[in-house]
């Protein structure tokens, strides 16, 4: 049987309880080993109400994984290639060519950065952009740019009617990101970009015939039966407040603390779905999700053995940054899955401070979800204390 012992759950809670209050006011983890949970539990208030494991948090960018997977399904169902170019299912992204190729934009400063002396003059054609390219962050797309601010006004509270429709600021969205300067070539290498995953998302929407969050649902989601997962909890009225852990105070766009609508700027502006962020769940939904992965990806969904073990293998590598299709493989220093977690082992991280990684060496999969931007973004303390719990759980799991 697979437990942590008396002593790992103490360690374990010693741990959380001194982040608690510094790093973030909630956590909720959920483990699996060998596919038996070994946890599930929750920790923290939400303004002063107990989170408990029920709580959903702001997934952020762990999104991906499920528009990954939705994308992936369609592939072995022979709907769509890898190397197909993007043009062939989103041919809009195409129609201003050749693009040119600048510095793109800080995604947390927001400057425009100056164009590399070695682009200057040099331009891309769209059309080389490949699926691959997106899944593995290498379409030389920029990482950020702010497509909130053309998609349309600040969003009103999600508790209130809204004033321009979800889906009219997907297409304002959209016609900007068409034509958006590259940062680089297709192929070069890992550039991290929501950009590149925004447009996969209106893909597998397109594929799927249906809006993105009702293809995540009918493809992933409810195939797990999975309850907690959704988009825009509050305006689709699936919770109240108090069962959601609020995130940042946005002073200068929303103009009030963020509760029950996706944190990152351009999801929300984009409607509050997007391919690169905008998921809320619990810990054991994301648990159960990663467990799907490591298990039965064929049968839960669709994704056939050759497929997904691709999708779970290194692509590319920039600078230690180390691609699968959708997945990040644990780097080999610094990474987030700690020091003692397999260097075969895929998942993601959330800007909001969630993860999920799982470790097919020794069977084990951890969802790790906190609300560390709430005291403010770039904050300290998110990556030690991750890196902290894995190390923590692989030593008491994994022996």
């Amino acid at each position: 049987m697979n437990r942590l012992s008396s002593s790992a759950q103490e360690r374990l809670g010693t741990l959380i309880r001194h982040n608690l209050g510094t790093v973030f006011p909630a956590c909720a983890l959920a483990i699996i080993k060998s596919g038996e949970t070994v946890l599930d539990e929750g920790w923290g208030t939400v303004e002063g109400t107990p989170a408990g494991n029920d709580t959903l948090y702001d997934m952020a960018s762990v999104t991906k994984l499920f528009t990954v997977t939705a994308f992936l399904s369609f592939v072995s169902a022979g709907r769509v290639r890898l190397d197909d170019p993007l043009t062939k299912i989103v041919p809009e992204f195409g129609a201003l060519h050749p693009r040119t190729i600048d510095g793109g934009q800080d995604p947390h400063s927001k400057v425009r950065l100056p164009t590399p002396a070695e682009f200057i003059g040099k331009t891309v054609d769209p059309s080389r952009v490949t699926f691959r390219h997106l899944l593995t962050h290498t379409s030389g797309l920029p990482a950020w740019r702010d497509v909130y601010n053309a998609a349309g006004p600040a969003p009103v509270p999600p508790d209130q009617p809204e004033t321009l429709p979800r889906a009219q600021r997907l297409l304002n969205g959209l016609q900007a990101i068409y034509a958006y300067p590259f940062v680089g070539e297709p192929g070069e290498k890992v550039i991290y970009s929501d950009i590149g995953l925004i447009l996969l998302g209106e893909a597998t929407s397109r594929l799927g015939g249906a809006a993105l969050d009702e293809v995540i649902h009918q493809r992933v989601i409810a195939p797990l039966n999975l309850s907690s997962p959704c988009f825009n909890p509050i305006r689709e009225g699936h919770l109240g407040r108090e069962q959601i852990a609020p995130t940042e105070d946005d002073p200068t766009w929303r103009n009030r603390r963020i509760w029950g609508e996706v944190h990152d700027e351009n999801a929300c502006g984009l409607g509050g779905v997007a391919g690169h962020a905008g998921l809320f769940s619990t810990a054991r939904d994301i648990a159960n999700f990663g467990q799907a992965w490591l298990t039965q990806p064929e049968q839960v969904f669709g994704i056939d053995t050759d497929l997904a073990q691709e999708a779970k293998r290194e692509h590319a590598e920039t600078d230690g940054m180390r691609r699968g299709l959708g997945f990040v493989i644990k780097a080999y220093e610094g990474a987030s899955a700690g020091d003692l977690f397999s260097n075969n082992t895929y998942g993601h991280t959330g800007f909001t401070g969630t993860s999920l990684w799982i470790d097919p060496d020794n069977q084990l999969v951890v969802a790790c979800l906190t609300n560390s931007v709430y005291p403010g973004r770039g904050k300290p303390g998110t990556l030690e204390f991750r890196r902290a719990i894995h190390d923590l759980l692989a030593e008491a799991l994994n022996t």
